[in-house]
């Protein structure tokens, strides 16, 4: 999602971080729930176009970028982990230079590969682009790869708000998109020349695919796995995902801000004296979907936020992401808690796992509001 003026520290590493005081004293203006629920018809094209090999690749190259100050966690790490599991392709995570990544609302990864080292290794382009949400989307190295990218042939996906880093690079211009729900009125307003849908977990338009929220990524992912290496892989991955089906079929009028929500949110912004810091432990081989999904929602409740613990400085995931921990054992006496360890359960599980442990310990409320920012339909 879009967060203007976020920065990284623990009462404003959230979705729309100021959302509490906004609440208090209305000094914005949201959309009403009568516009947001207006619902479009689901266009019938969501399919993603199926791969034809370039340049005598033997397989497709997809290149997962980033921004080093801060790259939403599960928009990156979801798409990341699963299509390098698939072994469909070859997948490479990409941030315009090496070093740190803060991603957001929670961890800290290393990037390996610079846009200017992948441009030299792939002269050619990429086959696929993914775009996060990142919090400097207008950040002129990042458009200037997607536009570069775009131009020599590359499909370019934006996950949840990655949709602004394309819609600002002007690769959206006359084509079908859709957004984040939160987002959705915004970008209706700021980019005319592009046909926002709603009603769609994911569309594709020519080479140019964008999803709804955070979660979206999971079924994207699956989509694009299918138009590369057909249904039965995809089912396969599926499978072991733990997610019935990709099918874009969404219904966006169930995904808006509430008076309640916006209570919630104030509530738990506020009671600063109840907040907690976590800890997920982390080791080598770690499945990087699942701790996307648990660090990225306990630091969405506007109660806690997570820390990666080891006692290693840096460890590598299932899929080769090299993580920055936050935490030697030394100090987990700081935290307040370790998560459970969820390594091993699918995705889809996990996560439905990790709403309910939200639930258990800041109430059935706060967890809606946190399937709400990750536009996951929980219990609907």
């Amino acid at each position: 999602m879009q967060h203007p003026n976020l920065q990284p520290n623990r009462f404003v590493k959230f979705f729309c971080g100021s959302l509490a005081l906004l609440f208090l004293f209305g000094f914005v203006e949201y959309g009403s729930s009568s516009e947001i629920s207006k619902i479009r018809p689901q266009e019938e094209n969501s399919k993603i176009p199926n791969y034809q090999s370039r340049f005598g690749r033997k397989e497709p190259v997809i290149a997962v970028i980033g921004e080093n100050r801060m790259t939403e966690l599960t928009d990156f790490m979801i798409p990341y982990g699963v299509l390098t599991s698939s072994k469909i392709a070859k997948v490479i995570a990409v941030f315009p230079r090496t070093g740190p990544v803060q991603m957001f609302p929670a961890l800290k990864i290393e990037a390996e590969i610079s846009f200017d080292l992948f441009d030299s290794e792939y002269p050619d382009g990429a086959d696929y682009v993914i775009v996060p949400a990142v919090h400097y989307s207008d950040d002129p190295v990042l458009l200037s790869f997607v536009q570069k990218q775009s131009a020599k042939g590359s499909t370019i996906l934006g996950i949840c708000d990655g949709v602004w880093v394309l819609a600002n690079a002007g690769v959206l211009k006359e084509h079908k998109a859709t957004g984040h729900w939160f987002s959705f009125s915004k970008l209706e307003k700021e980019f005319p020349e592009t046909r926002w849908i709603k009603d769609t977990r994911y569309i594709a338009d020519r080479k140019i695919v964008t999803t709804t929220g955070i979660t979206a990524s999971i079924p994207v992912s699956l989509a694009l796995i299918e138009a590369i290496s057909g249904r039965e892989k995809a089912s396969e991955m599926a499978l072991s995902l733990g997610a019935k089906d990709w099918k874009p079929t969404h219904k966006s009028s169930d995904f808006y801000l509430s008076g309640k929500d916006m209570y919630i949110a104030a509530k738990n912004y506020l009671g600063f004296w109840n907040y907690e810091n976590l800890g997920v432990r982390v080791s080598e081989g770690i499945d990087e979907v699942v701790l996307a999904l648990q660090a990225d929602s306990f630091s969405r409740t506007y109660r806690s936020e997570v820390f990666s613990v080891s006692d290693q400085k840096k460890i590598r995931t299932k899929n080769g992401l090299l993580v920055r921990v936050d935490k030697m054992d030394a100090e987990v006496a700081s935290l307040d808690f370790i998560l459970e360890n969820l390594n091993g359960i699918a995705a889809v599980t996990a996560y439905d796992k990790i709403l309910t442990e939200i639930e258990s310990k800041y109430g059935t409320d706060t967890a809606a509001f946190v399937a709400l920012q990750m536009e996951y339909p929980w219990r609907k």
